[in-house]
């Protein structure tokens, strides 16, 4: 953790605030790392882009709904006016969403970002993804970091996170096949864009 601290405080100490990406593919730990970054820091808040799922009444007018988690079943436009206003520091106090897992829906204003923040802390599958308008997500940030993970370690991770959130073993089993896994190897050829693998 101290290299990650030092980089960071070398950053804050050139700019009044710092917007951090944490990308990673699904279950390596990019909201672990995320929270421990920011908990290591005072004046510093997560806003995690998960908070920018579509609805699944949305996704499912759509027929979306069976990926979610799919690059197009986020607002990412929406993701990137807020991280812009974010970045702009001139638009006061701003409310970001945050993704309730228990209902597994965004739930709108839920994360209050003050104007003295100066860590912003970001993680999200697709900060490194090279469709628009993920390059000017991208560009809103100082530094995205790649959160690296054992294969079939983060496999049973994700298996463990969907059947405690209500699948059965055999569709949680399916849906990370089926699902996590093809979104997983898109959001890997954007990992040689990061400024750092951890």
């Amino acid at each position: 953790m101290n290299s990650w601290t030092e980089r960071l405080e070398a950053l804050l100490a050139r700019q009044r605030r710092v917007i951090l990406g944490i990308a990673g593919l699904p279950g390596a730990g990019k909201t672990t790392v995320a929270e421990l970054i920011a908990a290591s820091f005072e004046d510093a808040v997560r806003v995690p882009m998960d908070g920018f799922h579509l609805a699944d009444a949305e996704l499912r007018r759509l027929g979306r709904l069976d990926r979610k988690g799919a690059i197009d079943s986020f607002d990412a436009f929406g993701y990137l006016a807020l991280l812009q206003r974010v970045r702009s520091q001139d638009a006061g106090i701003v409310y970001a969403p945050a993704f309730d897992r228990d209902i597994e829906q965004p739930v709108a204003g839920s994360i209050r970002v003050e104007p003295s923040a100066r860590l912003i802390v970001t993680e999200g599958n697709y900060l490194l993804d090279d469709e628009e308008p993920w390059p000017q997500v991208r560009r809103t940030m100082d530094e995205v970091w790649f959160v690296d993970c054992a294969p079939e370690e983060r496999r049973r991770r994700l298996i463990a996170r969907h059947i405690e959130f209500g699948k059965s073993p055999e569709d949680a089993l399916a849906w990370v096949r089926d699902v996590d896994e093809l979104n997983a190897a898109r959001i890997e050829r954007g990992r040689d864009r990061a400024d750092l693998v951890i």
